[in-house]
This record gives structure tokens, C-alpha cells and sequence, in this order.
């Protein structure tokens, strides 16, 4: 996968911004990340899982990149549901659905 694959046509904006935001990260390993997760899960995230997500996109891509990974331990204020759901759905090798 090279590129978004989500339309955002049917997301609210703030969810169309995380979105572009998740495929635009600085790395395109982050890109990759990021970006196959929103693409797969955006439209289910709640309200407080999404205030989540966009405070983990926050983070420098170096840093989110090594706490995914496991080189470095993730601080506790990033160790969120949502970040164990990202770091899942990479180790996985698949996309989730219901």
C-alpha cells in the first residue's frame, strides 16, 4: 500500500483531518502506520478514542515509532487503548473488521 484507500467523503472533519493527518506524517514508515490504521479503523473510533489518537499523533514520529515497536517503552500518558490497538493491528499483519 502506497496511499490513503479510505474515501473521507463520509467523515466528519475533524475524522477527514486525523485521516490526512495519519497519512502525512513526516517518516513513511509513520505514513504506513499511521495511515493503514485510519484507513481501517477512523469511522470507528469514539469521540474519547479519537481526542486519543490525535494526541498520539502529537508525538514525534521517531518516538511513536520506537514505543510501536518495542525499542523503547511507551510513557504512560500515550500507553492508551487506542496506541495498544494501533501497535495490534501492525503485529497482527491484518486488518481488523467486524
Amino acid at each position: 500500500m502506497t496511499g490513503m484507500q479510505r474515501s473521507s467523503s463520509d467523515l466528519d472533519v475533524r475524522r477527514r483531518k486525523a485521516l490526512f493527518r495519519s497519512w502525512h506524517r513526516g517518516i513513511r514508515e509513520m505514513d504506513l502506520v499511521l495511515g493503514r490504521f485510519a484507513d481501517a479503523e477512523i469511522d470507528r473510533l469514539t469521540d474519547a478514542e479519537l481526542h486519543d489518537y490525535e494526541q498520539l499523533m502529537e508525538a514525534p514520529d521517531r518516538d511513536l515509532f520506537q514505543w510501536l515497536t518495542g525499542e523503547t517503552a511507551t510513557p504512560a500518558n500515550f500507553d492508551t487503548d487506542v496506541f495498544r490497538r494501533i501497535r495490534d493491528f501492525h503485529r497482527a499483519g491484518e486488518e481488523p473488521r467486524p
